[in-house]
Formats: C-alpha cells, sequence, structure tokens
C-alpha cells in the first residue's frame, strides 16, 4: 500500500492521487459539514492513499497506511451487505477514545474523516455529502 501523508504542502508530492481541485472540493465540503472539529483527510483506493488534510494542531506521525488497509474493508461491505433487510451498506462510523472516524466508499475510492465531535445527524451530513462527491469522479 503506498500512503502519501501531504499534511502541510500538497505541492510536494509528484504523483498526486487526488486532482488539487477535487481535494479542495472534498475539504471544503468536510469543514462546511463539521467546522472546528475536524482533524484529517484521508483519500484512498484499494492499493493507494492520500491525506489530503490535517489540522494544524495535529502530528502528521499517524500510520495512514494500517488506518487505510481496515478502511478498505468498505469495498466489500458494499456487497456483502447487498441484500440485507437493512438496506444498502452507506457509511461508517467508528467511536474513539479521542474522536471518530467516518468512512464513505464507492465502487473503486473513498475517504475517511476524523473529527473530535460527531453527532448522528452530523455523521449523515457528511457521509451524504461525501457520497456524492466521490461519485462524481
Amino acid at each position: 500500500m503506498l500512503c502519501h501523508a501531504m499534511a502541510h504542502n500538497r505541492m510536494e508530492l509528484e504523483s498526486q492521487l487526488v486532482p488539487e481541485s477535487r481535494a479542495e472540493s472534498i475539504v471544503r465540503t468536510c469543514r462546511t459539514v463539521v467546522g472546528d472539529d475536524l482533524r484529517s483527510i484521508t483519500y484512498f483506493t484499494h492499493d493507494r492513499c492520500e491525506q489530503i488534510y490535517l489540522r494544524s494542531d495535529l502530528e502528521a506521525d499517524a500510520d495512514l497506511t494500517g488506518f487505510v488497509e481496515h478502511e478498505t474493508d468498505g469495498f466489500q461491505a458494499r456487497t456483502a451487505y447487498r441484500g440485507s433487510e437493512l438496506g444498502n451498506y452507506r457509511y461508517t462510523v467508528r467511536a474513539f477514545e479521542h474522536g471518530y472516524l467516518t468512512r464513505v466508499t464507492v465502487a473503486s475510492n473513498g475517504v475517511f474523516v476524523t473529527t473530535d465531535g460527531l453527532t448522528l445527524r452530523r455523521s449523515e451530513e457528511l457521509a451524504s455529502a461525501l457520497s456524492e462527491l466521490l461519485r462524481v469522479e
């Protein structure tokens, strides 16, 4: 798995997974929904990932590859739950001691967003907005 942590300067990356305009749109959408509780945003595919946002007060030392290897399970969830009485799989929210992670996947790409706080309503808004953005690609 190849993963770039861009932290503060995306321009330094020679091979960007996410075009600049797409990354800006994702960040803007997340900031609009989550506000100052936004911690980080990572875009991923089956074999690559790129951190497109990291709040300035956080360290860029997270094991993104480990997170993404786990979060790619979202690709299988789309088919694993097909036909369930619950309906189609939409997104995942994980609660941690110091924050939350929301994962949204479509056919071959996904985004996970970490936040300080997250209500059910905001998690649904975030997932819906990200799903729309990812489908446009």
